[in-house]
């Protein structure tokens, strides 16, 4: 064993420094050169919440609409594919509404103050209105021509408006909305907050104990207050969210005790009434009354959709296990579909039966992302924790969730005084046939339940099987656990840290009884240093070494003999991550102290190589290049640094790539590998480098724009015909398309060519008649013959009269044919053109032909 301690026997030379955009780096004889820095785009890759506003419905419910990050995603309500994606927005979308005077026009505004004006059939941006003020949210009903009703702060930071904003008539794109006009003052900025009711007469707005309704025809406004005591009977009075009847004076609002309040006369500020409903334990989340006001929907944290149908307490209908806490009801205009969005980034699309139809779910945003970012290497899928016990795989490609793994396996009960079982730690196998996981409950300090899974690959079922479970495999918190990646090693093996000072080394074994074969987990090898806690710990590329960080020491170890190697000390504070480098860096170890120390070991020499001062929180190896991206924490921001462990000059520096902390990043290996000549780009080109913010917003680094990186699966599924595109489609869709060019490429070989059947107006109006109402088939046959025989670029039958012989046709036909054949055509002689098509039908069947004319086909006008 060799000791080795870093600071003491490699003293940092300051005249040396070289910077790392503000960092320092030490080394002996190379002084440091940044790279020039070019500048990269920090994109939203996808898992934008998709329940930050309510969903908006087409007005034939073949789509929805939701708002995510800077862009409004357009859905198929049958099939949940997302057929176009919005784009034009430059901050976060906070409201969007169909245009009551085109059903086929889609508004939505946004904090960068613009108004933009949609054609959501096509994703074509028609117009965008700039209004100026940060909008918080979007109305819109039909008697309000050509304006539009926002929610605009005032100077103080939470006194809020509801103007109304004129949006003029102009031919330019861009076009200036300067007409504000005053509505409610003291509103709050939540849409769920106002409502506007009886086709347009007034709105009505809560806030806190204050209910507000502004009459439009009468231009005055009446308040109403419910008491604010703190005794047991108005404890929770406050109003959470409103609702108005659609054609009656009846608002309807949520409070936070669960009770739902009908107002009605509140036009007299003495005369009003209210009477009151009471199902929900806690708090109502949001209110939606059905298009013709006959039922009034509500949902809260209970995961339920209750209907009060007449609005009395007795008539309701429930849809329970929903799965998460309801946010948004939105009713369809058509008023044959609802839907739900809920607390774990979901929209729900429910029938008026109320049986759910379709499921749109985007990245589930837990409370807290213990496991980090993984990716797994049998789906290329984003791995992080999802609902609260399970692990969510999530496509990058097609921002979708794939499907859920329940870990804890138990029901989840919402109750925020109740210590749940966390999901804390996560890792998959190489090869992605075994996953680990480790779970915890702790109700006091000295009540620490730990339970470690082990989880095997089913190539039947496609998922993941339980295969070991281990009760409390440490006495304290486990910190970190990895699989050993040694491509070659037959057997797995596994290691995990503690808190309790040690780490311990699992293997699979032979488990085999006389009723099975099977095989199993156990520990193999327990190490320990000095009693100190162990904070991190990770394997070398080929597996032979495992670094084990003890608080400030970083232990090498046999991973053959489990003998310990060599040590190195490291007083800056504790190690909080460890990695090797990978390709030709894996003789390299890096480490990354809480105290914002980042040093970088040799193996092989057991020295320091360099350190640098720099604030990690992420710190991420490509696993196929020698690449490592470290992401430091300052004052104004995120920074990103790539580098190589062999050289301390980064390779790449971009400053404040978000303003808020980067907790988790993760490279992601490329399918197609990109072909980057830039210096400054070229650690993008094998992988992609995704991180995860504070806020749980997923970002990535992209030289493409947004709209480059976005659009390429939407554009795959435009709607034909403004249908929604279905996966059968892709089918039988690709196979048609070459279908089409093998007959194009044939047809242009040919001398006649056919028309389509489907330009063919008598094919067509058979094809669209109902069965029920056709006339028989023998009277159709006539019909549907003549349209198949007559060819567009030669005359018809009709206009061909009774006494022309067949000499004169016969010279008209090859003049029309000399002016419309493409060259071809034109090469052969008239007299063999004439013959190819002529010949084709005797005097007998051109006389036959003449007959179908004089049939009355007037009855298909009428159908």
């Amino acid at each position: 064993m060799r000791g080795f301690c870093g600071l003491e026997h490699h003293p940092i030379n300051w005249p040396s420094y070289g910077v790392w955009g503000g960092a320092v780096i030490a080394r002996s004889c190379v002084c440091a050169k940044m790279v020039e820095e070019e500048s990269l785009r920090v994109v939203r890759c996808g898992g934008s919440q998709l329940n930050f506003r309510r969903a908006v419905f087409s007005a034939d419910s073949k789509y929805i609409f939701c708002v995510s990050g800077d862009f409004v995603k357009v859905y198929s309500t049958a099939t949940e594919e997302c057929v176009h994606i919005l784009q034009g927005h430059r901050n976060l979308v906070t409201g969007i509404q169909l245009n009551p005077n085109n059903h086929l026009q889609l508004y939505s505004c946004s904090f960068d103050g613009t108004i933009k004006l949609w054609d959501y059939i096509d994703g074509i941006l028609i117009k965008t209105f700039i209004v100026g003020h940060k909008l918080h949210a979007l109305f819109t009903h039909a008697r309000a021509e050509d304006s539009v009703f926002v929610i605009i702060n005032k100077d103080k930071p939470d006194i809020f408006q509801l103007v109304s904003v004129k949006l003029p008539k102009s031919s330019s794109q861009e076009v200036e909305a300067e007409e504000v006009s005053f509505v409610l003052d003291y509103v709050n900025q939540s849409p769920k907050c106002i409502a506007f009711g009886n086709e347009g007469e007034y709105v009505a707005a809560v806030r806190d104990f204050y209910l507000s309704v502004y009459f439009f025809k009468k231009k005055k406004t009446s308040r109403f207050t419910l008491s604010s005591s703190r005794n047991k009977k108005h404890a929770k009075n406050n109003f959470t969210c409103v609702a108005c009847h659609p054609k009656e004076d009846c608002i309807a609002t949520g409070h936070k005790d669960g009770k739902i309040r009908l107002w009605r006369n509140f036009d007299d500020n003495k005369k009003y009434t209210y009477t009151c409903l009471h199902w929900h334990h806690d708090m109502v989340m949001d209110l939606a009354f059905s298009v013709t006001g006959t039922s009034l929907l509500s949902g809260g944290r209970e995961s339920v959709l209750v209907e009060w149908r007449d609005a009395t307490e007795k008539n309701k209908e429930f849809l329970p296990r929903l799965g998460a806490t309801i946010e948004h009801i939105a009713v369809s205009p058509a008023g044959d579909l609802f839907c739900t969005s809920h607390s774990d980034n979901k929209i729900i699309v429910i029938h008026r039966n109320l049986e759910a139809s379709a499921v749109i779910q985007g990245l589930v945003k837990d409370s807290n992302i213990f496991t980090g970012l993984m990716i797994d290497p049998k789906t290329k899928a984003l791995v992080l924790n999802g609902k609260p016990g399970h692990l969510q795989f999530y496509s990058l490609q097609s921002d979708k969730q794939l499907y859920n793994l329940d870990i804890v396996q138990q029901e989840y009960i919402n109750d925020y005084g109740l210590t749940q079982i966390e999901l804390t730690k996560a890792a998959f196998g190489c090869y992605g046939n075994w996953l680990a996981t480790v779970e915890q409950r702790q109700e006091k300090e000295t009540e620490l339940e730990l339970q470690m899974k082990l989880w095997t690959y089913n190539k039947k079922t496609q998922g993941f099987v339980l295969n070991t479970k281990v009760n409390m495999p440490h006495e304290d918190h486990i910190t970190a656990l990895c699989f050993g990646n040694a491509e070659k090693s037959e057997n797995p093996t596994l290691v995990t840290a503690s808190k309790d000072g040690h780490f311990k080394v699992w293997i699979l074994t032979d488990d085999s009884d006389i009723y099975k074969k099977a095989v199993g987990w156990t520990c193999d090898f327990v190490g320990s240093y000095h009693k100190y806690q162990a904070t991190d710990c990770c394997f070398s590329e080929d597996g032979s070494l495992l670094a084990v960080s003890f608080e400030e020491i970083v232990t090498i170890w046999d991973s053959e003999t489990w003998e310990l190697k060599c040590t190195f000390c490291q007083r800056a504070g504790k190690i909080r991550h460890l990695c090797f480098g990978r390709l030709t860096c894996s003789k390299y170890l890096l480490g990354a102290t809480e105290n914002g120390i980042l040093c970088c070991w040799n193996l092989l020499s057991c020295a320091l190589e360099w350190s640098a001062k720099l604030n990690i929180r992420v710190m991420e190896p490509d696993s196929n290049s020698e690449n490592v991206a470290a992401v430091s924490q300052s004052s104004v921001g995120s920074d990103l640094f790539v580098f190589k462990p062999s050289e301390p000059r980064p390779l790449y520096i971009q400053k404040n790539i978000c303003r808020e902390e980067v907790q988790w990043g993760v490279f992601v290996p490329r399918d197609v590998p990109e072909s980057f000549t830039s210096e400054a780009y070229q650690w993008l080109n094998r992988s992609q480098f995704y991180f995860l913010t504070k806020s749980q917003s997923l970002l990535t680094f992209s030289t493409e724009s947004p709209e480059e990186k976005l659009t390429p699966t939407s554009k795959q599924l435009l709607a034909e015909e403004s249908l929604p595109t279905t996966p059968f489609y892709f089918i039988l869709g690709k196979h048609r398309q070459q279908q089409d060019e093998k007959l194009n490429e044939a047809l242009e070989n040919e001398l006649v060519q056919l028309p389509l059947t489907e330009n063919i107006p008598a094919v067509s109006e058979l094809l669209h008649t109902p069965a029920h109402v056709l006339p028989s088939a023998s009277f159709l046959c006539s019909m549907f013959i003549n349209s198949l025989l007559l060819s567009k670029e030669t005359k018809s039958a009709e206009e061909i009269p009774d006494e022309v012989d067949m000499e004169e046709e016969k010279e008209s036909d090859d003049s029309d044919e000399e002016n419309d054949f493409t060259e071809k055509v034109q090469d052969t002689s008239n007299t063999d053109l004439g013959e190819d098509i002529l010949h084709q039908l005797s005097k007998a069947e051109e006389r036959e032909l003449r007959k179908f004319r004089k049939v009355d086909y007037s009855w298909i006008t009428a159908l």
